[in-house]
């Protein structure tokens, strides 16, 4: 099951009608882990075990049972003894309580669960502290002891003994008077035992009455436990099933940078403008496991904030955080992961299967709601490299074992459609047409401290767009007609945990596409170092601070007038002239456990590639809750 969670459950998806931006799955998030945590404690009804019953043996003297149980039934009635389960019973009910009180996430759940004092029974009862205990040397302690000792109607403690030379409280004695009047009544009702005599009758008669008031305290704590019980089986939403959220609020808003759409002259013909914008977002994933090595997630997502590249003529300032729907509630994530082997997990779904979700994630600021800001920010741009949403894919852990933890070695694999669900023409969509994707990733950890992840896919391209969603993912002019591509693209992702409180990183990245009825190629690389702060100030919180250039055609040797990066001066070949940089800067403050904010800032100089433009300014306030 470690193996399912490691590679699935990392973070709670984000929309998928906006591509690129689907499902973020991140492994060292607190949500994967509170998720990993929680899912071991689910039991499949299906490994629930129904009681045995005991038949009774026929060969017995009825009239010898009968009389046995008129003597017992006499005695209780003469001290209002009413009949209750056996103590140890609770032990199954408890694990119940803790795991819903385990689901509260607001005060008024909790104050659901948790009456107040004059409507709990619980809380009227005696408190245990407040009942004089009972000791070895009292004619009860004794009474009992010998009961035990005779029919055996107390199983005991961990090292098989019950009483012992202690003292007791008189709670607890009454529990165990209790557990032996069940014992020795279902004995005689089921012919395990043939009589009791009547000094032993008179004996429990005599106990009963000296622990009447406990008795009937005991009474009342187990009847307030199994009507609890009851009401929270009642109002469960499921037993199998785990629900995880996070919301997002977030203001933003950029500078107005002038900006030169055709780069032939150096002279700027806009400027790019936004307004200030407060926009918000949520998701909900579903987590369901049928035998505990296994998950069916169904992630839903809402969301209003849009990307503002055509507003800005440029994808350089989009948020890692972006989920346009129109804050209409679609499904971003509806797949089923399940253990092939003990190292071997299997991913298929119609959502939220791509190389992002599929493939560990390797650096500690990937986070849509906890880690990075911008986008270019989140991840190596090659692993969005598609849109791929349904497909298939795996993760196959190479090396395992405690003795081999310092040389884990890992291999996940995918392949993601992008419209697997279309049924038209081949060239556009369906499961093995238009867009899609196969890739790998072997995931290394040489040491403890330091985690790489090699990355390679293949990605066939109907339209000539790689589909990253940053930089340059257009391969062909815009006056040109549309070509399919096919891109083969390598990276490496490395990730070094110096100390607690800092880590460093980087990861490159390099694609080559070729068009299907063209000479030539098109040629892009990426790259990005950071550094990140965790617990800076203060523990939970995290600082990060990210240089790198987003994803750039270096090389185009297409047809004059095919290729993009001369595409207003005839589209002749070579590559961008110009380096966008790109710097950000964030901190997040861990208000709580569930709550953060993010105030965050990342400038790109020579946004688009291109020098004669103005510097981009994004600039963001994020708060985000997770449930």
């Amino acid at each position: 099951m470690s193996l399912l969670m490691a590679s699935v459950l990392a973070t709670v998806p984000i929309s998928a009608l906006n591509l690129p931006e689907q499902s973020v799955i991140l492994s060292d998030n607190p949500v994967q882990q509170s998720t990993q945590d929680n899912l071991s404690q689910v039991v499949s009804p299906a490994e629930i075990t129904p009681p045995e019953f005991v038949q009774p043996d026929i060969t017995t003297s009825s009239a010898i049972k009968n009389k046995s149980e008129n003597i017992l039934r006499k005695s209780r009635e003469k001290i209002q003894f009413i009949s209750f389960p056996n103590l140890p019973e609770l032990k199954d009910i408890q694990p119940v309580t803790e795991v819903v009180q385990n689901q509260e996430s607001t005060e008024e759940f909790s104050q659901s669960l948790h009456p107040s004092d004059s409507d709990n029974p619980i809380s009227q009862v005696t408190s245990v502290s407040q009942l004089e205990d009972v000791q070895p040397s009292d004619w009860a302690f004794s009474a009992l002891q010998s009961l035990v000792e005779r029919y055996g109607c107390i199983a005991g403690y961990a090292d098989g003994t019950y009483l012992g030379n202690r003292s007791i409280s008189r709670y607890e004695f009454a529990a165990g008077l209790n557990a032996c009047l069940e014992k020795i009544n279902d004995a005689i009702a089921n012919n395990k035992i043939n009589t009791v005599n009547n000094e032993d009758l008179i004996l429990l008669q005599r106990l009963q009455g000296e622990f009447k008031s406990e008795l009937q305290q005991l009474q009342q704590r187990i009847e307030a436990v199994e009507t609890r019980t009851s009401e929270l089986q009642g109002n469960q939403f499921s037993t199998t099933t785990r629900l995880f959220g996070q919301a997002i609020f977030s203001v933003q808003g950029t500078n107005s940078p002038d900006i030169d759409l055709f780069p032939r002259d150096g002279v700027p013909e806009r400027q790019g403008k936004t307004n200030l914008t407060f926009t918000s977002s949520v998701q909900l994933t579903l987590a369901t496991s049928f035998t505990g090595r296994d998950l069916l997630l169904t992630g839903l997502s809402a969301g209003n904030l849009g990307s503002t590249a055509s507003l800005l003529s440029t994808n350089m300032g989009r948020l890692g955080f972006e989920s346009n729907t129109d804050n209409n509630l679609v499904i971003s994530d509806l797949s089923y992961r399940f253990l092939l082997s003990d190292n071997l997990g299997i991913v298929v779904g119609t959502a939220g299967v791509n190389p992002i979700n599929t493939f560990r994630g390797i650096s500690p600021l990937e986070g849509s709601s906890d880690g990075a800001i911008s986008l270019f920010g989140q991840r190596n741009p090659i692993l969005s490299i598609g849109n791929g949403t349904g497909g298939i894919g795996f993760d196959w852990q190479i090396s395992v074992g405690v003795a081999r933890r310092r040389h884990r070695i890992s291999l996940q694999g995918v392949y993601s459609a992008e419209i697997p669900s279309f049924p038209g023409d081949i060239n556009q969509g369906g499961l093995f047409g238009g867009r899609y994707t196969v890739g790998a990733q072997l995931s290394l950890a040489p040491t403890n401290n330091i985690d790489v992840g090699v990355h390679y896919l293949y990605s066939h391209s109907p339209d000539g767009l790689l589909g990253g969603g940053i930089g340059d993912s257009q391969l062909i002019s815009p006056f040109a007609d549309p070509t399919a591509f096919n891109t083969q693209a390598i990276g490496a992702t490395v990730a070094w945990r110096i100390n607690p409180n800092l880590h460093l990183g980087g990861w490159g990245g390099f694609t080559s596409s070729k068009p299907s009825n063209l000479s030539g190629s098109v040629e892009t690389t990426n790259w990005m170092v950071f550094a990140a702060f965790p617990n800076l100030l203060r523990s939970g919180n995290l600082g990060g601070v990210l240089v790198g250039q987003p994803p750039k055609i270096t090389s185009s040797t297409l047809p004059d007038s095919f290729n993009f990066p001369n595409f207003s001066d005839g589209g002749t070949a070579g590559g961008r002239s110009d380096t966008s940089i790109h710097v950000e800067v964030f901190y997040r403050a861990q208000l709580s456990d569930n709550i953060a904010l993010t105030p965050g800032l990342f400038v790109i100089f020579n946004p688009d590639h291109n020098a004669a433009n103005d510097a981009l300014i994004v600039g963001t306030l994020r708060a985000s809750f997770r449930f």
